[in-house]
């Protein structure tokens, strides 16, 4: 584990948040007393992943400027820009950024999350594509995403999950994408459709921060003690 390189996606626009994000990028919205991206960070320093790429568009220069080359935080970081107004969606993102990540599976998390899922571990069963981490359906997401069979992702099927944004990829997911903007679900449904798609449910704190409340609801947790 502690040779994984790990990918942090910080290009969403964070239309929802506005006007908080008109003038900060979302990863970089102060929660409980930090920036949202440096749990993140943190975290992955604690797992052993000290070499983290950072994806990012909206006011992208400004997430470079505020985190620097990691070093102030024990990893290495290193950038993927896509330019203002480029942004490639998860899957083209992910892509783009392959070179960075090298030929090794590799930790990918959202950047607007906030959990304290362990990240050391996450890693990939034999033979698998994909390792997803899901989550209970939170009030927003009440139909889920995947089902969850033992300790294979499905496409369909009883329970179904949330995916929490956390995931482990082979490169080998992406053989015979193209670069541009493309989303990552059906790259999942194709790896689940060949018996490739493992994962695992975390009952811990999971929480999106899609909108301006859930991110003052989880930043009064914080401040009140809540991790």
């Amino acid at each position: 584990m502690h040779q994984m390189r790990a990918m942090i996606l910080a290009a969403g626009r964070g239309e929802r948040m506005r006007p908080l994000t008109d003038t900060v990028p979302k990863p970089l919205l102060m929660v409980g007393g930090k920036p949202l991206i440096q749990y993140h960070i943190e975290r992955l320093a604690q797992a052993g992943v000290r070499d983290i790429v950072i994806n990012h568009a909206h006011l992208g220069a400004q997430l470079e400027a505020a985190l620097g080359d990691g070093s102030r935080l024990g990893v290495r970081l290193r950038y993927s820009p896509e330019g203002e107004g480029q942004a490639l969606e998860t899957g083209g993102g992910i892509f783009k950024a392959l070179p960075l990540l090298g030929p090794a599976p590799f930790l990918v998390v959202n950047g607007d999350i906030w959990t304290d899922c362990p990240f050391a571990g996450l890693g990939l069963t034999d033979g698998d594509l994909v390792h997803l981490v899901l989550v209970q359906n939170p009030p927003q997401h009440p139909l889920g995403d995947f089902a969850l069979d033992g300790d294979r992702v499905r496409r369909d099927g009883e329970p179904r999950y949330t995916f929490s944004g956390i995931g482990v990829y082979r490169p080998e997911l992406f053989a015979g994408c193209t670069p541009g903007a493309f989303p990552l679900a059906p790259l999942l449904r194709r790896a689940m459709d060949s018996e490739q798609a493992g994962g695992r449910l975390y009952r811990g704190h999971w929480y999106d921060i899609g909108t301006p409340q859930r991110l003052a609801q989880l930043d009064r947790w914080l401040l009140a003690g809540g991790a």
